[in-house]
């Protein structure tokens, strides 16, 4: 994440929270001070500054988790595997993705747990998971690489989609100045867009069960490793909440690569973050 919030420094003394961990989301939502942030805006109250990640964040990460689910369940129907479409799946309503255990129960839990015990706010939890058949994909053992994979290439998309964005909101201002407070807006967003899909796609390829990694690493092992990975698959929920809670040195080293992807795709359009942008990102 560091690497990530140089980028946004120079191009701005952008200010971000201090953390992401995170399925579904985690922040410690705290502002970061930054060397040469004098004379910025002061820092929003801790409520109104929570408030104000929980609005950018919430539409671009509910609208990058849907896209991740719909993205598996479409994948299946093309090899094959009609279980989605039929569960009425493959929706854009954000209702018919939310588990009343993953998306609201957990989360609740693990963030609670992790302050009652004086630790940062730790948050594990995701959508509901799209109903698949494998034994309905033509080739099973493709169609279940592809389907697994069709997430975190959608999240990939997502990240790039927001680049593009950026860049075409900075040149619209220029051309619409009066605009230019609604776009800045609009840019932070996309920031946080390309972020947390940089982290979706990295944290999703963990090849910790039931993340999607591990139904690709499945096909890599021996048979008999395989069957005993498989059935380690029950204790996956536990291994991610003990890897978020004390394995944060590891779990940076895996997400390296997305926050230095990150930081080169920002670095590229960086010359087009507006002002009221960083304002938002203060």
């Amino acid at each position: 994440m560091s690497r990530a919030l140089n980028v946004l420094r120079r191009l701005g003394e952008v200010k971000l929270p201090q953390r992401f961990t995170l399925l579904w989301s985690a922040t410690t939502l705290r502002p970061l001070r930054t060397p040469g942030s004098q004379g910025a805006r002061a820092p929003r109250p801790l409520l109104l500054h929570t408030l104000q990640t929980i609005l950018l964040v919430g539409p671009v990460l509910l609208f990058s988790v849907i896209a991740h689910e719909i993205a598996h369940g479409y994948v299946a129907l093309l090899q094959g595997d009609r279980t989605a479409l039929e569960a009425g799946r493959l929706s854009w309503n954000p209702v018919r993705h939310i588990d009343p255990f993953m998306t609201i129960l957990l989360p609740l839990i693990m963030i609670l747990g992790s302050m009652a015990v004086g630790g940062p706010p730790v948050v594990l939890g995701g959508a509901k998971p799209v109903p698949v058949d494998p034994r309905n994909y033509r080739h099973l053992r493709r169609g279940d690489i592809l389907v697994s994979l069709a997430g975190v290439a959608t999240n990939l998309l997502v990240a790039l989609v927001c680049v593009g964005l950026i860049a075409a909101a900075g040149g619209l201002a220029h051309a619409a100045p009066s605009l230019e407070t609604t776009l800045g807006i609009l840019q932070a967003m996309f920031v946080y867009g390309i972020l947390l899909n940089a982290v979706l796609v990295a944290f999703n390829l963990l090849p910790i069960p039931p993340l999607d990694g591990s139904h690709v690493l499945k096909y890599l092992l021996p048979r008999p490793l395989a069957v005993r990975y498989v059935r380690f698959g029950r204790y996956g929920i536990v291994v991610l909440f003990l890897l978020l809670s004390f394995g944060q040195r590891a779990l940076d080293f895996w997400l390296s690569p997305a926050f230095n992807g990150a930081e080169h795709a920002l670095g590229f359009v960086g010359a087009s973050i507006l002002p009221t942008a960083s304002q938002w990102l203060n």
